[in-house]
């Protein structure tokens, strides 16, 4: 993740990280992402189905009963698996994740165990007693999908409705005063509604918002003809750092990420280098301590039938089953080769990302693209829209 509006809105300092020591489990959620010891944020899938159909679902969930579901029992040993480890935030997704009877106890249990419990939803299914429920066992976050307006939002989610369900859902979490965020994956089809997003986030009091770079897995494999051009991605994000500047200029503190390109990162800092050094030497400071893409070391997913991922996107690489064997042990095996060349991706990556000044703020970004375009994990990203000039090699 790329905190744009900690970055470019000063609304963090390198002192900030350090006064915590850096230790994931002493430093409050919004700094997590600058942590030293790199525990893995885990997204567990407790469920396979969805109420919706997703048009770029990394999951492929549908709303039917999966057999390899693991049972309540077992997801709860799996939680007392990571909070032994040290997650410090139990993420949890699917398919949709309100659909699983026993969300609620799941959540309660986690925030039992020391970790931040999160959820990632459609929203369609907040009602205000199941808002309730959350707030009063301590979720921390909830972040709900919204792809656009109206229209895009209902063609993105494939079915009628799903957007008025969304903002309905948002409402209730808010109200019961749970945190509250939106999640917008960016494609052809929707960067144009990236302004009413925004419009969306002042009108609803919505404090945070992450922008999803398209991945090219589960069902958005089929949307890689959706993908914005390298000129496209950067009057994107440009567009992005301009309307949080204006909302901060405003002291609207709104807290606006982009996720899933850390190339982001160093486009930031060479923006913030023609506008503000001083601002851009602290931002490089901070975008060291986040060190890039974090698959395989500070984040991790767990599916619904157990297997453990690098990330949620990357389900073709199984590292083991945490209902076999603990988190940890998997997590950490030496004799995972993969694994191993993952957590060191900066001495394995190939092309013009090992000659980039920037690696050791981008961490050769993401390996799952790489992969699903080049066949190749170890080939750059070919998300990564800075020139060859702009990265130190021409």
């Amino acid at each position: 993740m790329i905190g744009i509006s900690k970055l470019y809105c000063d609304a963090i300092e390198p002192s900030d990280v350090l006064r915590y020591g850096r230790q994931s489990s002493k430093l409050p959620s919004h700094l997590l992402q600058f942590s030293e010891d790199k525990r893995p944020v885990v997204i567990l899938n407790i469920t396979k189905r969805c109420n919706l159909r997703c048009v770029h679902c990394y999951a492929g969930s549908n709303n039917a009963e999966s057999q390899d579901e693991l049972s309540t029992d077992e997801l709860l040993h799996i939680l007392d698996d990571l909070a032994d480890f040290g997650s410090p935030v139990a993420l949890f997704s699917g398919g949709e994740p309100l659909l699983h009877p026993d969300i609620v106890r799941l959540a309660d249990y986690a925030v039992g165990k020391g970790m931040r419990a999160v959820i990632s939803s459609n929203g369609t299914l907040i009602t205000p007693e199941r808002a309730r429920e959350l707030a009063k066992v301590g979720l921390s976050y909830i972040g709900i999908s919204l792809d656009g307006d109206r229209e895009t939002h209902d063609l993105f989610r494939g079915v009628a409705g799903a957007f008025n369900r969304a903002l309905v859902g948002l409402r209730n979490a808010r109200e019961a005063g749970i945190k509250t965020g939106v999640r917008f994956t960016i494609t052809r089809r929707n960067v144009r509604e990236i302004p009413r997003i925004f419009d969306i986030l002042e009108r609803e009091n919505i404090p945070r918002i992450c922008f999803y770079h398209l991945v090219y897995t589960g069902r958005g494999e089929k949307l890689l003809s959706e993908a914005l051009s390298h000129d496209e991605t950067r009057s994107t994000v440009d567009l992005i750092i301009d309307k949080t500047a204006d909302l901060h200029r405003q002291n609207k503190k709104i807290e606006v990420l982009t996720v899933d390109n850390h190339c982001d990162g160093p486009y930031l800092y060479m923006r913030l280098a023609r506008e503000n050094p001083d601002r851009a030497a602290q931002v490089l400071e901070l975008l060291r301590y986040n060190g890039g893409n974090s698959t395989g070391v500070g984040v991790a997913s767990i599916g619904w039938d157990g297997s453990v991922y690098p990330d949620q996107f990357w389900r073709q690489h199984i590292l083991g089953n945490a209902h076999l064997e603990p988190f940890g042990k998997i997590w950490t095996n030496p004799d995972n080769d993969f694994l191993m060349r993952l957590k060191n991706k900066k001495q394995n990556i190939t092309g013009r990302c090992a000659r980039c000044r920037f690696l050791d703020i981008c961490g050769g970004n993401f390996r799952a693209r790489a992969e699903a375009v080049t066949g190749d994990l170890w080939a750059p990203d070919p998300a990564c829209y800075l020139t060859d000039a702009e990265i130190g090699i021409e």
